[in-house]
């Protein structure tokens, strides 16, 4: 019996072996293959309308009072080949509007030689232009459109710019219609162009290419404090060395150049001779710096004032001067030590005002009323 049982036992543990080892589960349902992963993507969406900081609002302001005000200057000329052949030929540059009348200011260099001008606003219209004024000296112009609903650039004051000022330029460059560019003031200094000579000319290194010249430098507030007018390059564009038109120099000429279309360069009508403190000395004036007047253009601005010129002949080396005549010293209360300072007052005024020239007669110091002449009367 009792091996029996054992037969049994092994014969249900074989059963239930056989049986467990070729049971098959039910096969699982096809799932599709996803190359892309299966994880679900998810972003990181912004929780509040965009916002802007201080200084990215201020850009955008600027931006948007004065894009409107700007315009593409596209000028048209006929040149000739070799052979006499007609060539047409296109440039390209940038103003901004002076007035509701029409009137916009940009570079001479813009619109010299051009026998058809064309003026595109920021809304893409365009306006057939002329020529009103040229000042070749400080490379302006003043062109004309008839059109309606101009929005003026509010002119700003580039009298006491500083070196790290931020600025704004904006313009054509490239043809690409209405951008804009950042920088700061890096210099205030004197430059000559190949026709033009800048006095207190502003340099910043806001890019400036090809296309923004006659474009607004702006300041922080979107007022005009110069007119872009050159880059120092020796590839043709933008190396952080721009500078612009003190929009005082500008606004000092544009009256002649609407109303005479050219600009009455003031003139004092005198030949000087700067002196410093050496030569002071030597003469025995009674300043230590100024400018010697030593010979004065008959009719002009300095004679109808009584200013006086040198009566004794002198040499300084192998030159021979006149000594004796007035030692001025200042113009409007601003010092005069040379000839540099005296072009720099003259910038900002034209013929026909009056200055207050302080002087050194002797030694007796005198002021005198002196209406400016024009540049003309003392050549």
């Amino acid at each position: 019996m009792k091996s029996l049982r054992v037969v049994l036992l092994a014969v249900l543990l074989a059963g239930a072996f056989y049986y467990l080892s070729n049971r098959h589960p039910a096969p699982a349902a096809l799932e599709p293959v996803s190359w892309t992963g299966s994880a679900r993507l998810e972003t990181t969406e912004a929780a509040a309308p965009q916002s802007f900081d201080s200084e990215e609002q201020n850009n955008i302001t600027v931006y948007r009072k004065v894009l409107p005000a700007v315009v593409n200057v596209t000028s048209k000329a006929v040149a000739f080949d070799f052979f006499y052949g007609e060539v047409p030929e296109q440039g390209q540059g940038s103003g901004f509007v002076l007035d509701r009348q029409g009137r916009i200011l940009t570079n001479y260099h813009v619109v010299a030689g051009a026998q058809q001008l064309e003026v595109t606003l920021s809304n893409r219209s365009k306006y057939a232009a002329r020529v009103v004024g040229v000042d070749r000296a400080h490379d302006l112009a003043v062109i004309q459109i008839t059109a309606p609903n101009l929005t003026p650039a509010t002119l700003g004051d580039s009298k006491d710019l500083m070196v790290g000022q931020k600025v704004f330029a904006i313009g054509n460059p490239f043809g690409l219609n209405g951008t804009m560019t950042r920088g700061i003031i890096s210099s205030i200094r004197s430059v000559r162009g190949p026709e033009s000579f800048i006095d207190e000319a502003i340099q910043t290194d806001a890019a400036i290419n090809p296309g923004n010249s006659g474009g607004p430098l702006l300041n922080s507030r979107g007022e005009v404090i110069g007119i872009n007018t050159m880059i120092a390059s020796s590839v043709g564009q933008s190396s952080g060395v721009g500078f612009a038109v003190p929009i005082n120099t500008a606004k000092a000429v544009l009256n002649d150049l609407v109303t005479l279309g050219r600009v009455r360069r003031p003139a004092m009508g005198i030949r000087s001779l700067p002196i410093g403190p050496e030569l002071a000395k030597r003469m025995g004036l009674a300043a230590d710096s100024g400018v010697l007047i030593v010979q004065i253009v008959p009719g002009g601005a300095a004679e109808r004032a009584g200013l006086r010129a040198g009566n004794q002949r002198a040499y300084i080396g192998n030159t021979p001067i006149m000594l004796g005549g007035d030692l001025i010293v200042a113009i409007d209360g601003d010092a005069v030590a040379d000839t540099a300072d005296i072009a720099h007052i003259m910038n900002r005024h034209r013929a026909g005002d009056t200055v207050r020239v302080t002087i050194f007669r002797g030694k007796q110091k005198m002021d005198v009323n002196l209406t400016l002449g024009e540049l003309r009367e003392q050549t």
